[in-house]
C-alpha cells in the first residue's frame, strides 16, 4: 500500500480537518465531531437537506454541502455508514422549522441508520423528516416497477438529486415539494460504471479484489461490488457503446429527450481519458436523437484510487432544468 497518510486509523478525521481548514467559509461541524458536517450558510425557514455515507468517495458525499445544495452530511469510516447519532445531531442543527429531507444512497447500513435517526428526530425533537433513497445503477438493477423494492445501488447520479432538491429548497418550497422534486430527479437518472483496477482501504492495507492488468469489469460498484461482465480491456469507444446502450435502454431514454450528462472519474482516471469518453458519449447520444444540454466532467463520486469511469444521464424537462441550472456553491461544485 502506497498512500500519503499517517496512521490508517486517523485517515478520515485528518482528511476532514484539512477540508475545514481549506473551506471555512462553507463548512463547519457540530457536536464536537468532525464527522458531523454542516453548512455555514444556514438559511432560516428553509427545508434542511441531509445526506451521509462512507468516506473514500470524495467529493461524495460531504463535498456537496454548501449554498444551494446540501445543509449537512454525516461521515462514516471508509466504505462504512455513519451512525444514527451523528445523523440526528446534524438533523437538529440544520432544522429551521420547515422540516428535513434525507437523501442518501441505497445501501442497507445507511437505510437502517437514517431510518433510526428520523424516528429519533420525530420522537425526541418533533422534527418532521422525509426520505428519498437514490438508487440508479443499471448494473445492479432489480425490480424497477412502481411499488416494488429498488435493489439498485446509489452511485454518482445522486449528484443530480442533490442539485435539484437543493435548488428547490433554496426557493423556500415546502418539504413535500422538495421531496417531490428530489424523487423526480432520482426517477430520471441512470448510471453505469467500469472499473480497471482495485482500490486499497487504508485500514486493510491491500486491494479488496484483483483485476488483471489486461482486464476491465463493466458494472462494478463503488465499493468493489461485482459487476455484470469481466473481460479483456477494450478501446474506449467500445466501452462507451456497451455502457451507454444499457443506460439508454433502461429508463428508457428516447429520441427527442434532453439530458444532462455526468462523466465521472472513479479516482485514478486522468481527465484526458474522461474527455475521450465524453466525445464518444456525445456522438452516441446524438446518433440516438438524444440532446445533451449540459456536460459535467471530472471526479464527482470516487472509490479511493480506483481507475475507471461512470456515465450518468438525467432526463430533463423544464422543471428539472430550472433546478439543475440554478446557482450553487460548495467546496467541489459551482453552478
Amino acid at each position: 500500500m502506497k498512500k500519503m497518510i499517517n496512521r490508517p486509523e486517523d485517515y478520515v478525521n485528518e482528511m476532514l480537518e484539512g477540508l475545514y481548514i481549506a473551506h471555512p467559509d462553507l463548512l463547519t461541524y457540530v457536536a464536537d465531531d468532525y464527522r458531523c458536517v454542516v453548512t455555514t450558510k444556514k438559511k432560516e425557514g428553509k427545508v434542511g437537506l441531509v445526506t451521509g455515507g462512507g468516506s473514500g468517495h470524495l467529493p461524495l458525499f460531504l463535498g456537496y454541502v454548501g449554498e444551494g445544495m446540501l445543509d449537512g452530511c454525516a461521515v462514516g469510516d471508509v466504505f462504512q455508514s455513519p451512525s444514527s447519532e451523528q445523523i440526528l445531531e446534524i438533523t437538529r442543527t440544520v432544522n429551521s422549522g420547515a422540516g428535513v429531507l434525507y437523501i442518501y444512497g441505497n445501501y442497507n447500513g445507511d437505510i437502517f441508520n437514517f431510518d433510526m435517526a428520523a424516528e429519533m428526530a420525530g420522537f425526541e425533537d418533533g422534527i418532521r423528516v422525509e426520505t428519498v433513497v437514490a438508487g440508479e445503477d443499471v448494473a445492479s438493477a432489480g425490480p424497477a416497477a412502481p411499488g416494488e423494492k429498488n435493489t439498485r445501488r446509489g452511485v454518482a447520479g445522486i449528484l443530480f438529486v442533490y442539485k435539484c432538491a437543493g435548488a428547490a429548497a433554496d426557493e423556500m418550497l415546502p418539504l413535500d415539494e422538495v421531496k417531490r422534486i428530489a424523487e423526480k430527479a432520482a426517477a430520471n437518472v441512470r448510471t453505469m460504471g467500469v472499473a480497471l483496477t482495485a482500490c486499497v482501504v487504508p485500514r486493510v492495507g491491500k486491494p479488496g479484489f484483483v483485476i488483471a492488468e489486461d482486464e476491465m469489469e463493466i458494472g462494478m460498484g463503488i465499493h468493489g461490488e461485482t459487476g455484470i461482465r469481466r473481460g479483456k480491456l477494450e478501446p474506449a469507444d467500445q466501452i462507451v457503446v456497451e455502457m451507454l446502450d444499457q443506460i439508454v435502454a433502461d429508463l428508457p431514454y428516447q429520441k427527442g429527450d434532453e439530458v444532462a450528462v455526468l462523466i465521472n472519474g472513479l479516482g485514478a482516471t486522468p481527465l484526458d481519458e474522461q474527455y475521450i469518453i465524453t466525445r464518444k458519449v456525445d456522438s452516441c447520444l446524438k446518433e440516438k436523437g438524444i440532446t445533451p444540454k449540459r456536460y459535467y466532467v471530472g471526479e464527482f463520486a470516487t472509490s479511493l484510487e480506483m481507475a475507471g469511469v461512470s456515465i450518468s444521464l438525467l432526463r430533463l424537462d423544464e422543471e428539472l432544468k430550472k433546478y439543475l441550472f440554478a446557482p450553487a456553491r460548495t467546496p467541489f461544485f459551482r453552478e
